[in-house]
């Protein structure tokens, strides 16, 4: 929903996490079982518990090159992209059991996933005590002994639930909520902010005034992933809600907590009142909204209902002179609910909230229940993920960048970051001379434009500073303080921000994810150490490929900086027109024609792909496959690429990037995708070949077959 704070290429899902992924969808086996979690390490395989411990066989390592055999070389490739340089895989992969999808980047999660945990283990065994990595390796071994979290029983979750049915009084409600508040992001899926916090706090430059720091608050309150899942009448909606009160009774119920239907059906009440003044995902990515501001003053006029002097005690935000509030609406209409809704009803809600978040460092039922209904019911994953991978996950959120310097320095040498950067330098010259020939762009918005590509911030591998756990306090035995402990210290590390000079080198992901992200705000742009690998990047195959591949994530993540809402900013990071209204209106023309071509797309006869809710990534994917196609092209210096089984330099480039988008889905996370997330289904994005000019010449595209288009329809954003 942020995308002023983050744009990010979403190419790994988790298991049954609420994470998403893009794929085509997979039939859903009968039954499902199954629990939630989130998680943004490398293995991405959500949150939550199972048996076993120690790691497992890792995924084999992608061949150098294109996968030939993966392809469907009987689909023409102007009919379908996607199955021509995906199809056998397709149709002869199985999703994993304990993921809702599969594909190029879940592949390469796995892989990394098993070298961090070899990683962790190892630090467990030979750190020195008090060093970074002996907590890195502490907290993974609190986390992978079931046993001892088993006997803890509810132990550790206790005080927390005691000091929630101790809450007397509206303040005292208000300060609890508070308490909940933090400053992170989920910066994988660029979806709504954590919906287990009735509000969320992101700690970022002022739209208005980016050189300083500012508070946005986001709604959030919701168990489920949008507002449609409560107020939508389809069926398969309706089904999710009573899926979902029944999930909420087993939860309480495992906690002891007593009258658990009673509550489930007043928490549901609750959770859809909130829904209703939700904004809507279209309506959240709209990022004029981050320059309302409010001053403390203003949350007691403006928002009656909460006593928001005890909430800013409970956040740490007392002295906070003012807020950018995101969703003005939500905030108003979650402060209304909260004088409306008796306190017992909203002492239920958080009991839950408290326990769901929990529910990964708690015993077994917890997690198989939690399971049950977020990997189960909302994105059909058969299994719960290997304990070890849920470890990486849970370590890698905890302590992202201790993690990521273990994995840089054992899996990522100084020359592949080298190469990167050269391919970076490369594909911004080039975007760069695509400037210089729009046409249609007069000098004044083409002087702005190359500005801005001139103070892009790339940070390529790891960040430059790393960042210090010294205060954070890791106890062996001691699974679920050691989250709660990992969280705060999170959250005072954003709040430490405010009143400081913005870092536009600060990185947002971790080095070893498979990913990568742009922040248009800031004018930077982060590509992990995760995500530099095949199939994405190997400096042992032909050029041609790396260009398709990672040349077309790094043309896509310095896209974002002028898609539909990154171009809204400046070359400092401010939200502030620098166009001349004729070029906007071009720009705006071209984006709206990219999001008709989007809106044809049909995954399912009653759900087609949103056009303006995807619009920003897919200018992005057609915007950065460009840049990346007339970087190769200029990396050969007038001379054509050798041909590689018998494939030309030209069709290497677009195969390599039709494979980078290889992946599927299982129906119901699909579905889920859809519905909530800004970024398109694979096959779609691997389709956005069918803009570019050269893509018809390499695969004699010609009229008539289903991809083809005329080349006034083509659409050329940049």
């Amino acid at each position: 929903m942020k995308r002023f704070a983050v744009c990010s290429l979403i190419l790994l899902a988790g298991c049954g996490s609420k994470k998403d992924q893009e794929g085509r969808a997979q039939p859903l086996p009968q039954p499902t079982t199954g629990s939630a979690g989130s998680g943004s390490g490398a293995a991405g395989s959500g949150s939550g518990s199972g048996s076993g411990s120690g790691s497992a066989a890792a995924a084999p390592a992608p061949a150098p090159g294109l996968d030939l055999a993966g392809m469907s070389k009987t689909t023409k490739p102007g009919d379908d992209f996607f199955t021509h340089a995906n199809g056998t895989w397709f149709a002869t992969t199985e999703i994993p059991a304990d993921r809702s999808g599969w594909g190029a980047g879940p592949i390469t999660g796995e892989l990394t996933a098993k070298r961090v945990a070899d990683l962790i283990q190892n630090a467990a065994k030979s750190a020195p005590v008090g060093s970074e990595a002996k907590k890195v390796g502490d907290y993974y071994a609190t986390f992978m002994d079931e046993a001892a979290i088993e006997t803890k029983g509810l132990a550790a979750l206790s005080p927390a639930l005691d000091q929630l049915a101790a809450i007397k009084d509206s303040k005292g409600l208000a300060f609890a909520i508070g308490e909940t508040l933090r400053a992170d992001v989920d910066a994988i899926n660029n979806t709504n902010f954590d919906t287990q916090n009735l509000f969320g706090v992101w700690v970022a430059q002022d739209l208005t005034d980016p050189s300083k720091y500012i508070p946005f608050l986001m709604q959030g309150g919701l168990g489920m992933p949008d507002r449609d899942y409560y107020l939508d009448a389809a069926p398969r909606m309706a089904d999710a809600r009573t899926k979902y009160q029944a999930h909420i009774v087993k939860m309480l119920t495992l906690a002891n907590i007593a009258d658990a239907e009673a509550k489930a059906t007043k928490i549901l009440d609750l959770e859809t009142r909130i829904a209703k003044v939700h904004a809507t995902r279209t309506e959240s990515d709209d990022v004029k909204s981050g320059t309302t501001h409010w001053s403390r003053a203003d949350f007691d006029t403006k928002a009656p209902g909460l006593d928001w002097g005890a909430l800013f005690d409970g956040a740490q935000l007392s002295k906070q002179p003012t807020f950018a509030i995101w969703h003005p609406k939500a905030t108003t209409g979650i402060a209304a609910a909260a004088k409306a809704i008796p306190l017992d009803t909203w002492k239920a809600y958080l009991t839950l909230r408290a326990i769901e978040r929990a529910a990964p460092f708690l015993p077994k039922a917890f997690v198989d229940e939690s399971f049950a209904f977020y990997g189960g019911v909302l994105a059909g994953t058969p299994a719960l993920g290997e304990r070890w991978k849920r470890g990486v996950d849970a370590t890698s959120d905890a302590l992202g960048q201790a993690v990521g310097k273990l994995y840089v320095e054992a899996h990522f040498p100084e020359p592949a970051k080298q190469k990167v950067a050269a391919m970076v330098k490369n594909i911004l010259a080039a975007f760069d001379r695509r400037i210089d020939g729009l046409a249609w762009m007069t000098p004044a918005t083409k002087a702005k434009a190359k500005a801005k590509l001139a103070v892009l911030v790339v940070g390529v591998g790891f960040p430059d500073v790393w960042r210090d756990y010294t205060g954070l306090e890791v106890k062996a035995g001691d699974a679920l303080g050691n989250a709660e402990r990992a969280s705060r210290f999170e959250y005072r590390r954003n709040l430490a921000k405010l009143g400081t000079p913005v870092d536009r080198h600060e990185w947002v992901m971790t080095p070893h994810l498979v990913n990568a992200v742009n922040l248009p705000a800031m004018n930077a742009m982060n590509f992990p150490a995760g995500m530099l690998q095949p199939p994405y990047f190997d400096p042992a195959r032909p050029t041609a490929m790396d260009y398709g591949a990672i040349g077309s994530v790094i043309g896509h993540e310095i896209s974002h900086s002028f898609d539909d809402q990154g171009a809204q900013f400046d070359d400092t990071g401010k939200l502030a027109n620098w166009w001349t209204k004729e070029d906007f209106a071009h720009f705006k023309a071209s984006g709206t024609a990219l999001a008709k071509q989007y809106d044809g797309y049909r995954p399912f006869p009653d759900l087609a792909v949103n056009g303006t809710l995807t619009l920003s990534e897919n200018i992005a994917d057609v915007a950065g496959l460009a840049v990346a196609y007339d970087a190769y092209r200029a990396s050969l210096g007038g001379k054509e690429a050798p041909v590689w089984e018998g494939l030309t330099g030209d069709q290497q480039f677009f195969l390599a990037f039709g494979q980078a988008w290889r992946s599927k889905l299982r129906e119901p996370a699909l579905r889920r995708r859809i519905l909530t997330n800004g970024h398109a289904p694979g096959e779609y994005r691997a389709d956005t070949v069918r803009n570019l000019d050269a893509w018809y010449t390499a695969f004699d595209v010609k009229a008539g077959e289903k991809l083809y288009l005329a080349p006034e329809a083509r659409v050329r954003v940049w």
